[in-house]
């Protein structure tokens, strides 16, 4: 007979290897960078003007980046950095480069479905290298203990006290002092205070709301990693709730968000687990917007159906329960969200099933199903095999057309997405931040 030993003396018997596993699967030693771009992909697909008027006025001010010329001397390459300065410096036509950025703080959106395999990852991977290269600051929140997203972002030693986990430690510690200095004598108060919460909580809760935010290999993107340990928070929270029942738990990362300085990011994407749970109810509790992607099967079709119910259940039990204590803490009940959009993955235009499921999801959600599917093309298909997405594949590993139509599904989409974002973000005002300590 086997039990709870055992397995922890398998655990400690992987973590000894952990490393070594790492090394011959991963690769660690070579760490994840950004490539170059060239000038035809600049001028085509992110500045919208002819290559020989970039090129033209690259010559004209030679204090402009310059790129690099590879041997054969027939193409120039630019880092994002010297992508984004051009942005800032040169206008054509009196026209600027910089993108559309509404006042206020950055908007959230939460990738979410509980249904496997449907494309969470990729699609929220996507839409922020989009972003990015659309001149857009970007943090990434990894909800998800399977990571993929981290990895993909080039980060592969995490602590499970860096991820959502230890963001939610800090806010039992916060808002149980915060409850505790409500009362006229902190005696009477009849949950505890953060010197009375477990130790693990209270040595995790003392990090500063910047220490949770990493870099990656892209300039203009950070991440709140996640790893594999972080499955635990589901575990870890229950009792967490069972220790401080006045905590409201589905509110600590939208407190910790808003401590952020508006100006600090523009879009902020959550990458949501499979499940709803703890940290799936933070990243809803916390988006302005919510994004569902869903492949063109019955069981996803079938899936997500069963994911807005239970959802908006959980949503609406928490509105029921919480009442005053969630207002004193800063959340706003019920939520609301600035818009819902369900967007079709691994659609193939050719499969009748695929156009005819389409169209089902189109007839009972309407205009909140995304005009634009992301199509399967072997360009996506090794964007999830290798964790790379369509931007950062460089076109020439494989055929132009290939690569082009597969970048142009995702352009479709984000350009969608961001009408959907820059919509939400201007016509409604923006929410008061309701404690003057965030």
């Amino acid at each position: 007979m086997r039990d709870h030993s055992d397995l922890q003396s398998m655990n400690e018997r992987s973590l000894a290897q952990q490393s070594a596993v790492r090394k011959a699967t991963f690769s660690p030693a070579e760490v994840k960078s950004l490539r170059p771009f060239s000038i035809w992909e600049i001028s085509t697909f992110m500045f919208n003007v002819a290559a020989d008027t970039l090129r033209k006025k690259l010559a004209d001010d030679p204090s402009l980046p310059q790129g690099h010329t590879e041997e054969d001397g027939r193409q120039r390459w630019f880092s994002l950095d010297e992508i984004n300065e051009l942005r800032r410096r040169v206008r054509f036509r009196g026209k600027t480069l910089l993108p559309d950025r509404p006042k206020g703080r950055a908007m959230r959106v939460a990738v979410s479905n509980f249904k496997g395999g449907v494309g969470k990852t990729v699609v929220a991977q996507h839409l922020a290298n989009a972003a990015a290269l659309d001149g857009y600051r970007v943090l990434v929140i990894d909800f998800d203990p399977q990571a993929t997203l981290t990895h993909s972002m080039g980060l592969v030693e995490v602590k499970e006290w860096n991820t959502v986990w230890g963001i939610m430690c800090r806010d039992l510690c916060r808002e149980a002092d915060r409850i505790a200095a409500s009362y006229d004598d902190p005696d009477d108060c009849p949950y505890p205070a953060s010197d009375e919460l477990p130790e693990d909580v209270q040595s995790i809760g003392a990090q500063r709301f910047q220490d949770f935010i990493q870099k990656t290999c892209w300039p203009t993107i950070d991440i709140i990693p996640s790893c594999a340990n972080a499955a635990f928070v589901e575990f870890a929270s229950a009792q967490y709730r069972s220790v401080h029942k006045a905590w409201s738990f589905f509110g600590c990362v939208a407190r910790y968000l808003d401590e952020l300085p508006d100006d600090q990011y523009d879009l902020i994407l959550f990458d949501c687990p499979p499940a709803i749970g703890y940290q799936s109810l933070n990243a809803a509790f916390a988006a302005d917007i919510l994004y569902i992607p869903s492949g063109p099967g019955y069981w996803e079709y079938d899936s997500t159906t069963s994911y807005l119910g239970q959802l908006g259940d959980a949503m609406a039990d928490i509105s029921e329960g919480f009442g005053d204590l969630a207002e004193d803490a800063g959340i706003a009940l019920p939520k609301r969200f600035r818009d819902i959009r369900l967007l079709m993955t691994r659609f193939e235009a050719a499969n009748p099933l695929h156009v005819a499921m389409m169209g089902a999801f189109q007839n009972v959600f309407g205009a909140d199903v995304c005009r634009h599917p992301i199509e399967m093309t072997r360009a996506v298909e090794q964007s999830g095999r290798f964790q790379m997405s369509v931007y950062e594949q460089d076109y020439r590993m494989m055929t132009r057309d290939t690569w082009k139509r597969a970048r142009q599904s995702f352009d479709r989409a984000y350009g969608e997405f961001k009408e959907s974002l820059l919509a939400a973000w201007q016509d409604q005002p923006q929410p008061q931040r309701m404690r003057e300590d965030a």
